[in-house]
């Protein structure tokens, strides 16, 4: 599970050379023509905007993968805080950049898409509709907003550049983490030296061998099933006459899309700030809240946690209602593809209920009560256990 890393780099380095090349040939004034152009007429077009749309799913895959591997073995712990804090602006950043670029294609699901979105900023009591029509550079979605978007996409990925050297910088200075949770002993080389191998030729050859794999199986993704996790809707060119009978965004989003539509003016939870501000928070506004507190929550995990544990290996309990956990988030992923309709809202509301009070009661409260088993003291005595030395003959 540590070798996400090595994959995020490669598909960020892979998604920006695409996105240059890909932007030569696109025409704002004419989009959604632009990409058939790219597909049909530009050499090796249809590979290139194949590769940056599955890139983006490969890009979210590893990411998620890379954000559990680091839920479940404590990698946000002291003193790894602020490498976790900069990998969660890292994340905020694909999930603008991702929604930026689904709206460039100017299909249905585009379209109504960016409408759905921008419309959540108009939510926002008071500057709400001021900022919703800075957005939009008018008063609803036009040519010009598809403008700002391809901006915005152009620049934002050169953001995440940024904050990745930061991120690398950071881990570098407290070194990895590992699956027992327990750090190199600090003393003489010898000691150092039972507890760490040299990066080469271990640590790049592992990188390099998943990063094979992962790009094989991308490759026949790309070759045989370019628009599997694409929406069909997308490829009839957007029609601001024609509203789409489900408006779904892509796979990547629709956890916290499910949190979105979760909170609606039946919600008891709604209705009570509603009195308590004077209507001012709406189930609209409240769903967003909701929606960004989902991944704020994730951002103070190195608070919440308050286990002095750091690995999930040595906590049973822990271990349980992390699989739950993760289970929740499949859960919330299949609700936000589904129709804004019951069973679907009150299971929704069920699933976000579970990833708060995962966060904000669960870890706390495990720190207190769980009685987890004793690490090791080194990770040569970890290696040992799974690795027996061999006898001396």
């Amino acid at each position: 599970m540590w070798i996400w890393g090595i994959v995020l780099v490669f598909t960020l380095v892979m998604q920006i050379v695409t996105g240059v090349i890909l932007a030569m040939h696109y025409n704002v004034g004419d989009p959604f023509a632009s990409v058939e152009h790219i597909m049909r007429n530009v050499n090796g077009g249809w590979a290139l905007r194949y590769m940056h749309a599955n890139g983006a799913s490969l890009f979210f895959i590893a990411v998620y993968m890379h954000i559990f591997r680091g839920l479940y073995y404590g990698s946000y712990k002291s003193p790894r805080e602020v490498t976790w804090i900069i990998g969660m602006l890292i994340y905020v950043a694909m999930m603008a950049t991702g929604f930026l670029g689904y709206v460039l294609p100017w299909g249905q699901m585009s379209f109504w898409g960016a409408t759905v979105i921008t419309g959540l900023f108009g939510a926002i009591p008071g500057v709400g509709e001021s900022i919703q029509t800075w957005l939009l550079g008018g008063p609803s979605v036009s040519l010009a907003t598809l403008n700002r978007f391809f901006s915005l996409h152009y620049l934002l990925p050169f953001v995440i550049v940024g904050l990745v050297a930061l991120h690398i910088w950071a881990f570098h200075t407290t070194g990895n983490s590992n699956p027992a949770g327990v750090e190199v002993r600090r003393g003489s080389k010898e000691e150092v030296e039972k507890d760490t191998l040299p990066f080469w030729p271990y640590f790049v050859m592992k990188d390099l061998f998943a990063l094979a794999v992962i790009l094989i199986v991308f490759a026949v993704v790309v070759g045989f099933l370019p628009t599997y996790l694409g929406h069909p809707d997308n490829y009839i060119p957007a029609n601001p006459l024609v509203t789409p009978a489900h408006i779904v965004p892509e796979w990547y989003y629709l956890p916290f899309y499910a949190i979105l539509r979760a909170f609606t003016d039946d919600v008891w939870a709604v209705q009570l700030v509603s009195i308590l501000t004077g209507g001012i928070v709406t189930a609209k506004f409240f769903g967003v809240l909701a929606m960004f507190a989902a991944i704020f929550v994730m951002a103070l995990v190195p608070w919440l946690d308050t286990s002095k544990v750091k690995s999930g290996r040595y906590r049973p309990a822990f271990r349980f209602f992390f699989w739950l956990l993760a289970a929740d988030f499949m859960f919330l992923m299949w609700l936000g593809a589904m129709p804004a309709e019951e069973p679907y809202a009150s299971l929704s509301l069920l699933g976000t209920a579970y990833w708060f009070g995962y966060f904000l009661i669960i870890l706390p409260l495990l720190g207190v009560f769980e009685r987890p088993k004793a690490p090791p003291e080194t990770i040569e005595e970890d290696f040992d256990s799974h690795y027996p030395p061999k006898p001396a003959e």
